[in-house]
């Protein structure tokens, strides 16, 4: 009978098969395997960071261009951090939260149930309000189960590289969309490089904080190293590779905030124009079909619908994994060998049937007030959870040491802590005292 050596046991990796891919030595080879990071960009920008970005740039103009790229850079440090860790230590993100304590795991799974059924039908309904613009033929829930059924099949039955494409083919037209339109409305050279100059003014302090936060960050941050595992990047050899791809990554978050800022500030600044949430996108789509023609509400509507349903794909291939990682974890014995989450998995599909069917309730009932209430608290401390816990991690001797973290990761890390948690503890003051 084979036996495991502690140290085997404990060095449980992500992938049991062999790697047989050689990592990329050139700039240009690296360029040419980007994938994963494209996945994250297209996952993390959805309707509420162009919505959040339309309505600055509207109410404080090119102001806030450095705040873009502050939340870019912060999500890079993060979003790095969790593919440091996965290659470096040949562990998941769940793994190491199981090494924080139980409080770690525990936290998670609670918060995993909870998110899944809200967020599953805030994603189909908002990507139901981009086709029922377009399309009006039926109801925006009929819409909203359409877009639920249709990324739980292709999650179901496609392969990886199948929702890689997809991916890549939605984060094509929402750029090419939305920059295009920004190229409509460019600002003057000074004009635009005034926003480079750290400036807040007077009553933007917490749009600006929200602004940081919000660009290109969600709970699938936390997924990106199963990502990897589904590209055969594994192992520290691959980390020179990782951070190309998630610098890609966030570049093209960056751009696509900045376009949403200068449709704002150049377009509708000064107007008195009042956008609020996903339906204030439809409503700036008509008005950009009043001034420019029905084409442009046209290219307008695609990008909000590419943008809606790139989020919801992404969320139903990522999260699902976290989820039945978590389940291994929990049923784990002490001295049983570790084998990778598969998409076939039965706690996988679980999970991707949660984010999909039971959140249809929510079409027909609204959200209960409990269950909103819930869902702002938890989600609120999730990003402080994922920067204390890279903190932890990549400072620890699970990871070697030419690849722990360096004074820089930290300083940023510890920021992210600070910002996080100070937007966390206002959003929960928000819930439960207004």
């Amino acid at each position: 009978m084979e036996t495991h050596t502690k140290d085997q046991v404990a060095a449980t990796t992500l992938d049991a098969t062999p790697n047989l891919l050689t990592p990329p030595s050139t700039m240009a080879e690296k360029l040419k395997m980007v994938g994963p990071g494209i996945v994250v960009a297209a996952t993390g920008v959805g309707t509420a960071d162009l919505i959040t970005s339309i309505v600055i740039g509207t109410q404080f103009g090119m102001t806030f261009i450095w705040a873009i790229i502050v939340g870019s850079i912060l999500k890079y440090f993060l979003n790095e951090g969790v593919g440091r860790w996965h290659l470096a230590s040949e562990r998941t993100m769940v793994q190491g939260w199981q090494q924080l304590g139980k409080w770690a795991t525990g936290y998670f799974g609670v918060y995993s149930i909870i998110w899944g059924f809200v967020y599953g039908a805030t994603a189909a309904s908002t990507s139901a309000m981009g086709m029922y613009a377009m399309f009006p033929i039926m109801p925006v829930w009929a819409w909203a189960i359409v877009h639920g059924v249709a990324g739980f099949l292709l999650v179901w039955f496609g392969k990886y590289q199948l929702f890689e494409k997809v991916m890549t083919v939605l984060i094509g037209v929402m750029f090419v969309t939305i920059i295009g339109t920004a190229f409509l409305f460019l600002p003057s050279i000074g004009e635009f490089m005034g926003g480079f100059v750290p400036r807040v003014p007077d009553g933007s302090f917490m749009l600006m904080m929200g602004l940081i936060g919000g660009v290109g960050g969600t709970i699938t941050m936390a997924s990106y190293g199963y990502w990897l595992a589904e590209k055969k990047w594994t192992g520290p050899k691959w980390v020179s590779t990782m951070r190309i791809d998630i610098k890609v990554a966030y570049i093209l978050t960056c751009i696509f905030t900045i376009a949403g800022l200068i449709i704002g500030a150049q377009f509708l600044f000064g107007t008195g124009v009042n956008l609020r949430g996903d339906q204030g996108l439809i409503d700036l789509a008509a008005l950009l079909g009043q001034e420019f023609g029905t084409p442009m509400k046209w290219v307008f509507l695609i990008a909000f619908w590419s943008a809606a349903f790139s989020s919801l794909l992404g969320v139903w291939n990522g999260v699902p994994y976290l989820f039945a990682d978590f389940v291994q974890t929990m049923r784990q014995k002490k001295d049983e060998p570790r084998r990778i989450v598969q998409e076939t998995d039965k706690s996988y599909r679980f999970y991707l049937a949660w984010l999909t069917f039971p959140p249809m309730i929510l079409f027909y009932f609204g959200k209960p007030v409990e269950l909103v209430i819930i869902y702002g608290a938890l989600g609120s401390l999730f990003m402080p959870f994922l920067a204390i816990s890279l903190l932890i991690l990549l400072n620890s001797k699970r990871v070697s040491q030419p690849l722990r973290n360096k004074a820089l990761p930290n300083i940023v890390l510890v920021a992210c802590l600070a910002m996080f948690a100070y937007l966390g503890i206002n959003e929960l003051v928000d819930i439960l005292f207004k």
